[in-house]
C-alpha cells in the first residue's frame, strides 16, 4: 500500500490514559470458547476507521472534541462490555479466559500534522504510516493482555481517525462490528447499545477426538513456493469496480454447463484471487493448495447463537486442489467447489467436528503455520461498518485493516467494502493482500489482467 503524500506525518501525542467502565462491574474469571483458543487468533487485530470533519453538527451545537466523546462513550460501552476492560490470562487448564477486574482500556490521544485530504483519507496507505495511526502498544508483543485498546487521532481539517485494537481471542469480525457499534450507538446519545452484548461461550466448547488427527492437507503433499520462505513481505490493497466483478461473473456463468448458475461476488474473486496468488507465488505444480473460507455459523446452530453473541462464531469451509489443476480447470469449475464447500457449515455435525478439532489441536499444541499453499479469506463486506456506524460525524468514509500477523501473514486474505470516496468503485470490492515483495508485480498482474477482462472473452 504506497502512499502518495511526500510529507510525512508526524504526531503529538498525549500521555496514556486507562478508560475504566463508567459503573461497577461483576468482578469475575470467565471461560472462553474453543474457537476464541485458537492458537492462530491470539493476536490483536488493528482496524483504522476515518471520519470525514462534520461542519454541519446536529442541532446547531458546537463541534465536540472527538476524543473525548469517544472516550467517554467507551467508559459507558464498558458497563456492558466489562470483560473488554479486564486482562486475557492463561487459567489452570491451559485455556485462556478472561480476568475481569475492570483494569480498563489504554487509550491514547494525538493530534496529526496534515489534514486527511493529504492522506487520501488512507485510501492506498503505506503500512509504516498507518501503524502511526494505532496503538502499538509494547507489551502486546506474542500475546494480548489488554483485549482492547484505542488511539484517536485528530487532523487540521477536524476529520479524525479511531485505530481500535480488539483481541481476535474475545471476538471475530461480527462481535467487533457489534461492540465498535454500541460505541457508536452511546457516541451519538443513546443511553444504552441496541443489541445487548450475551458471553455464552460454553456453548462452543468442543471435545478432544478419539480419532487422530486429519488436515485438509498434510505437509508433505504441500505446494511449495520459491519465494518461501522470506523475511520481506509486500502488503498490497486492490480495486476491483463493480463493473469488473460483473463481467467475471458472465463470463464465467457462459463457460459453466448450467445456464441456471450463478455465482456471488465471494465465490468468483474468491476462486480468481485463488489462482492468482498460486501463480504469483510459482506454487509447485504437484503439491497441492487450499481455499480456506471463514463461514459464520451464529444462524447456522441449532439452537442459534443468541443476538449479541460477540465471540467468534466461525468454521472453516475448504476446497483442496493440487496447483496443476487449479491453473488448467476452467475458473467456473473452481467456482463451483467454493460454492458446494459453502454448505459444509450448514450440517450442524461438521460444526461440531470442526470444534472438536481445534480443541484436540490446542490439547497438542498444535498451530497452522503460513506458507503461500494456502489462502485463508474473510469477508468484511457485510459487516455494514461503513454504512451503519455514526458516531455525530456522520458515517466512516474508510476502513484500513492494519496487516495481521496471522499465519505469518501470507495466506490471510481480506475483503472489504470500497471507501466511500470514489463513486466509481460503487458495488466493488477491496482485496487486501500480504505475499513475499518478489511475487507482488506477478500478482498485479493478473489483478491488471482482471481489469481489463471483458465479459464476452473465451475460457478464464
Amino acid at each position: 500500500m504506497a502512499n502518495q503524500n511526500n510529507t510525512p506525518l508526524s504526531l503529538d501525542m498525549k500521555e496514556v490514559v486507562i478508560v475504566k467502565p463508567s459503573k461497577p462491574t461483576p468482578s469475575e474469571i470467565l471461560s472462553l470458547s474453543t474457537i476464541d483458543n485458537d492458537l492462530n487468533l491470539n493476536i490483536l487485530c488493528q482496524t483504522i476507521y476515518v471520519y470525514q470533519a462534520n461542519h454541519d453538527f446536529p442541532n446547531g451545537k458546537v463541534e465536540l472534541d472527538p476524543a473525548y466523546v469517544i472516550k467517554e462513550a467507551l467508559s459507558k460501552a464498558l458497563v456492558y462490555y466489562y470483560p473488554l476492560a479486564g486482562k486475557i490470562i492463561t487459567l489452570d487448564d491451559g485455556k485462556l479466559g478472561i480476568n475481569c477486574n475492570a483494569d480498563g482500556v489504554p487509550f491514547l490521544e494525538a493530534t496529526a500534522n496534515c489534514e486527511l485530504s493529504s492522506l487520501h483519507y488512507l485510501e492506498g496507505i503505506d503500512v509504516p504510516t498507518a501503524q502511526k495511526l494505532v496503538f502499538d502498544n509494547p507489551s502486546q508483543e506474542e500475546t494480548s493482555p489488554h483485549p482492547l485498546v484505542f488511539k484517536v487521532t485528530k487532523f487540521l481539517c477536524g476529520g479524525f481517525t479511531i485505530g481500535m485494537g480488539l483481541s481476535h481471542t474475545v471476538c471475530d469480525g461480527f462481535g467487533a462490528s457489534q461492540v465498535y457499534r454500541a460505541l457508536a450507538e452511546l457516541a451519538s446519545g443513546k443511553s444504552e447499545p441496541s443489541v445487548k452484548p450475551v458471553w455464552e461461550r460454553e456453548r462452543l466448547v468442543g471435545t478432544v477426538l478419539k480419532q487422530p488427527l486429519q488436515f485438509p492437507i498434510e505437509k508433505t503433499s504441500m505446494a511449495v513456493s520459491p519465494f518461501w520462505p522470506i523475511t520481506e513481505i509486500s502488503h498490497e490493497c486492490f480495486n476491483l469496480s463493480g463493473e469488473s466483478i460483473q463481467r467475471l461473473k458472465m463470463k464465467l456463468m457462459k463457460e459453466s454447463d448450467s445456464v441456471k448458475e450463478s455465482f456471488t461476488t465471494l465465490e468468483t474473486l474468491g476462486a480468481y484471487v485463488w489462482r492468482s496468488r498460486a501463480r504469483a507465488l510459482k506454487l509447485s505444480t504437484e503439491g497441492k493448495t487450499l481455499f480456506c473460507l471463514a463461514v459464520g455459523v451464529r444462524d447456522l446452530l441449532d439452537p442459534p447463537l443468541p443476538d449479541g453473541y460477540y465471540g467468534n462464531a466461525f468454521v472453516a469451509s475448504n476446497v483442496v486442489l493440487t496447483v496443476k489443476e487449479l491453473n488448467e480447470k476452467p475458473l467456473s469449475e473452481v467456482v463451483k467447489l467454493i460454492k458446494e464447500s459453502k454448505k459444509l457449515p450448514c450440517n450442524t455435525e461438521y460444526v461440531k467436528y470442526s470444534i472438536n478439532m481445534l480443541e484436540t489441536m490446542r490439547k497438542e499444541n498444535l498451530r497452522v503455520e503460513g506458507t503461500g499453499a494456502s489462502m485463508v479469506l474473510t469477508d468484511w463486506r457485510q459487516l455494514g461498518l461503513l454504512e451503519e456506524v455514526d458516531f455525530g460525524w456522520k458515517a466512516s468514509v474508510n476502513i484500513v485493516p492494519v496487516t495481521w500477523n496471522m499465519f505469518g501473514y501470507v495466506d490471510l486474505c481480506l475483503f472489504l467494502p470500497p471507501s466511500k470516496l470514489d463513486p466509481s468503485m460503487k458495488g466493488g470490492v477491496r482485496i487486501f493482500v500480504s505475499l513475499p515483495k518478489a511475487s507482488m508485480p506477478k500478482f498485479k498482474e493478473e489483478m491488471e489482467a482482471l481489469k481489463l477482462m471483458r465479459g464476452d472473452e473465451g475460457s478464464t
